[in-house]
């Protein structure tokens, strides 16, 4: 079974997370996947002018232009390798909003150490990652966000970029994976969400998200 990118950036600190989040964030094997279910308490964002810059994210597949509770989910994870030979995984996680179904794509790699996430079918977001393992959970904090416009790479300025944290828990008490994902603006505030819970197992073959 290959390694994961979570795997090489926490080092010894991996053996810290909850068995659960064990399973979730280190490497699938060969000719398997990942797939969980479950539900999101809230996702989007109420400040309705934020929404037509969304929109333009929306048709890459990064983020959506509403604000919904209770939003039934799906996530598939599928391993893969780099160009240079660095880990990677990519996840779909399929929303099903009032509008209908709607998929967010992304690919987590390692780079300089860090997790970076790439995000957007074709590619227009990537951030940096600081990861660290708190209580059993794990927790991705933002240090750098770029957007892409081609093969070109546009940096956001640190004291304007948004900050983005994900947050990863097990709950042993509902039996279930507890994630939140919240980026704020410095001066604006919380400018997207979505957090709930899902259950997730590793299974063989192929799956079409």
């Amino acid at each position: 079974m290959a390694t994961s990118p979570y795997r090489v950036v926490l080092g010894d600190a991996f053996d810290g997370l909850h068995p659960r989040l064990k399973a979730y964030f280190d490497g699938i094997p060969e000719g398997g996947h990942g797939f969980g279910r479950g539900v999101f308490d809230t996702v989007g964002t109420p400040r309705r002018w934020l929404w037509p810059a969304l929109a333009v994210l929306a048709r890459a597949h990064v983020v959506f232009p509403v604000w919904e509770r209770d939003v039934p989910f799906t996530v598939w994870n599928a391993p893969g390798v780099t160009a240079g030979d660095v880990p990677s995984v990519r996840a779909t996680r399929l929303f099903l909003l009032a509008s209908g179904r709607r998929a967010m794509v992304d690919e987590i790699t390692v780079e300089g150490g860090v997790i970076v996430d790439t995000l957007g079918r074709p590619a227009r977001v990537s951030a940096h990652f600081d990861a660290a393992v708190v209580d059993g959970g794990l927790t991705l904090t933002s240090t750098r966000v770029a957007f892409l416009l081609g093969r070109a790479r546009i940096p956001v300025p640190r004291l304007v970029a948004p900050r983005v944290q994900l947050t990863e828990r097990y709950d042993d008490e509902r039996d279930a994976q507890l994630v939140s994902i919240r980026l704020d603006l410095p001066g604006v505030g919380r400018l997207y969400e979505y957090a709930g819970t899902f259950r997730y197992q590793i299974e063989q073959g192929e799956r079409d998200a």
